[in-house]
């Protein structure tokens, strides 16, 4: 009976952090629309998101575009390649991390965002404002 105790005890010890985290969303991650790659990466004990690459990174005059829509005056002329979008997001079981922030330099907002992995490849990423189940679900592809 203790040697079934035992081998019950070493498999459930073996199994439950296993489960606990299947996929990571470390790395780059092309958006569903192919205009821009993200790097998720840890900062602390969160993950955070710069974009690393932008389908269209200058002017047509070769300048680089700039955070032009940022609320903060002082931080529009900042270059958007290298900046970071995503913040704060701690995981929370089921292939899940929560409570995170995305920047969309687009129109200078920043919105509630979660994120979830649908399969090694593939992360759901859903910014939204009040509650999670109103907002906007976009799949990322990871890249090599």
């Amino acid at each position: 009976m203790k040697t079934l105790l035992f081998s019950l005890l070493l498999w459930v010890a073996a199994v439950v952090p296993a489960a606990s985290q299947q996929y990571s969303p470390l790395g780059v991650w092309a958006d569903d629309q192919g205009e821009t790659h993200v790097e998720l990466y840890r900062c602390g004990e969160e993950i955070c998101g710069k974009l690393v690459w932008l389908r269209t990174a200058a002017t047509p005059t070769g300048q680089p575009l700039t955070d032009a829509h940022n609320p903060d005056p002082e931080r529009r002329s900042k270059p958007l390649q290298g900046l970071v979008i995503m913040q704060h997001f701690r995981y929370d079981g089921e292939e899940r991390w929560t409570n995170g922030s995305i920047y969309d330099p687009t129109n200078g907002r920043t919105y509630s965002c979660n994120l979830r992995m649908l399969q090694k490849d593939v992360l759901e990423v859903k910014g939204y404002i009040g509650f999670s189940f109103i907002g906007s679900a976009h799949r990322w592809k990871r890249l090599p």
